[in-house]
């Protein structure tokens, strides 16, 4: 299966943009559809890309020429662009195309992706069929039995088990974008989530599994042994584990609809504008409704994403919670020994190389607490450690807010920038507010600070003597350095 092969369909109306006869006569492994800026992790070599451009932004080149540069170092074999998001393919895009060599196949919107898709597999099916050798579809015993328990309500791991059982002790996973494993079958050994690209670096088969999720837990099929499965059968199997993921969505969004109404109660916007007076019951049946135990000690958790902070979420084995749009519950067992902050820290990075470089992903963790009264504590908290994370921090818990720079980093820039300007705008950004930065840094030695800044020391006590007549702070006062070094922190 080639390009040359696709472009000869008159069904699908394929235009092409740009690419030389030799690249286009490249053999087809496969299709994956992605519209992350960054998708080279999720590529494998020769297989076609489609993308609906909704990661591109107009006029810009830096991001065309990163998008087709993941896809060359991937070894894909083209790129097909739709056309319905935009209405053409921008030249920033042929032209990035053009110079890494990634042929360009325009898609009309007329022409859906599954189309494409399933010429693509289809014909990739034909040609098996035509080869003497054992590559034989699903048994029919088999996908009987798959359509029962699909019908059935029948989870991916027994799904994943059943479908693979006729193969003998083949090893099979199914993945989420982040590396989780949602199921594996039953010979297959434990694949930790932050050992999966090397895994897949090491060859494989890797099938995506479309679906209208976030792309934080986008699934995918993974067999380690290219040659323990007909391609055919795994398509199928992933066919079947497709279908099987409507059930499983339409659960999650439940779930989340009744983790949102917990955060509700904690917020007191259940009852209106303003916060709600303590109600222990209403907070008990939020948290039953929640799935969560009623009693004990809870952890709130905010963030940026709550796609990405629920998919981090499922990575903790054991974990009891409930998420909201922004926010989660996390009930915290005595007995237990799960570290979960630890262990979202641990986890972020996954998150953040699935999100993208431009992904804002950031975590506050709340302290633990008990109670109505003790969980809208925590939530403020959380909220406030969420302020103060950044990108050297990403997941801060309020317990590691330990210093005067981290506690103010949790103050809105809005705030400081008004406070620092008030404090020190007398100053202006000259060689007084140099001497104050140096004298403070040097516990208010003179002699340090004239050694510092080369000055005589007399100089040093001059220019602080207009520091405290300009800013009104005495510096002698401990209270008095402690407004300027927060000042000084602000600007």
């Amino acid at each position: 299966m080639h390009v040359l092969d696709l472009l000869q369909l008159d069904s699908l109306g394929l235009h092409l943009l740009w690419g030389e006869e030799i690249l286009l006569g490249q053999e087809v492994a496969g299709v994956t559809a992605t519209d992350l800026e960054e998708p080279g992790r999720f590529l494998g070599p020769g297989e076609l890309v489609l993308s609906g451009l909704v990661w591109w932004a107009e006029g810009d080149v830096a991001k065309a020429d990163r998008f087709v540069g993941a896809l060359a170092d991937a070894g894909a074999t083209a790129l097909l662009a739709g056309e319905e998001t935009r209405g053409r393919v921008p030249e920033e895009v042929v032209d990035a195309c053009r110079s890494h060599r990634v042929p360009l196949v325009a898609v009309p919107a007329r022409t859906s992706f599954r189309a494409v898709t399933e010429a693509v597999y289809l014909r990739q099916w034909g040609d098996l069929s035509r080869r003497p050798s054992r590559l034989f579809a699903l048994p029919e015993n088999v996908r009987g039995e798959l359509s029962r328990l699909v019908e059935a309500g029948a989870g991916p791991d027994e799904l994943l088990d059943r479908a693979c059982a006729h193969l003998g002790r083949v090893s099979c996973y199914l993945l989420t974008a982040t590396g989780r494993t949602v199921a594996r079958t039953p010979s297959a050994p434990e694949l930790p989530a932050g050992q999966v690209s090397a895994a897949s670096a090491r060859g494989g088969v890797r099938l995506r599994i479309e679906t209208e999720s976030s792309p934080y837990d986008a699934w995918q099929l993974y067999v380690p042994d290219p040659d323990a499965a007909p391609p055919r059968v795994l398509h199928e199997i992933a066919e079947v584990l497709a279908q099987s993921r409507g059930g499983q969505t339409r659960r999650l969004a439940a779930e989340r609809l009744a983790g949102q109404e917990l955060i509700g109660v904690l917020e007191g916007t259940l009852a209106g504008p303003t916060p709600a007076p303590a109600d222990t019951g209403a907070l008990e049946e939020a948290l039953a409704g929640a799935g969560l135990p009623v009693g004990g000690a809870y952890r709130v958790m905010a963030s940026t994403s709550g796609d990405a902070l629920a998919e981090g979420l499922r990575h903790l084995e054991g974990a009891v919670y409930a998420v909201g749009r922004s926010v989660a519950v996390l009930h915290e067992d005595p007995a237990s020994e799960i570290d979960a902050a630890g262990a979202l820290r641990a986890v972020w990075p996954l998150l953040q190389q699935c999100g993208g470089p431009q992904a804002d992903l950031r975590l506050g963790i709340g302290a633990r607490a008990e109670g109505l009264e003790g969980l809208r504590a925590s939530l403020t908290q959380a909220r406030f450690a969420l302020t103060s994370a950044d990108g050297t921090v990403p997941v801060r818990g309020v317990e590691h807010l330990d210093t005067l720079g981290e506690l103010m980093a949790g103050i809105p820039p809005e705030v400081r920038s008004v406070y620092g300007a008030r404090t020190l705008g007398a100053l202006g950004d000259g060689m007084l507010r140099d001497t104050l930065e140096v004298f403070l840094a040097n516990n208010c030695s003179w002699a340090r600070t004239a050694e510092a800044l080369h000055p005589h020391v007399n100089t040093v006590h001059y220019r602080i003597e207009r520091v405290e007549v300009l800013t009104g702070r005495d510096l002698s006062r401990l209270d008095h350095k402690l407004d300027l070094y927060a000042a000084l922190r602000c600007g």
